[in-house]
């Protein structure tokens, strides 16, 4: 009866294993999910210091700004 109970329990396990294992694949899947969660680190990491957002955001304008200088000059 011992052998029984013990593949049974194993088989328990390994189905709550499976479970848990399809659960976190569910939630790395959700993209709208995985999105809100982006964007919560993203405002708590702006929240503690926003050095490194306001240079990204500084050297963005000055690509923008070099792209329409060179438009303007083939012109």
């Amino acid at each position: 009866m011992s052998d029984s109970s013990d593949i049974q329990a194993h088989i328990d396990r390994t189905r709550a294993e499976l479970a848990a294992t399809l659960n976190e694949l569910e939630d790395k899947l959700n993209v709208p999910k995985q999105l809100g969660v982006a964007g919560h680190r993203a405002k708590a990491s702006f929240d503690r210091d926003k050095t490194p957002w306001l240079a990204a955001a500084g050297a963005g304008a000055l690509a923008v700004a070099g792209v329409v200088v060179a438009v303007v000059k083939r012109r």
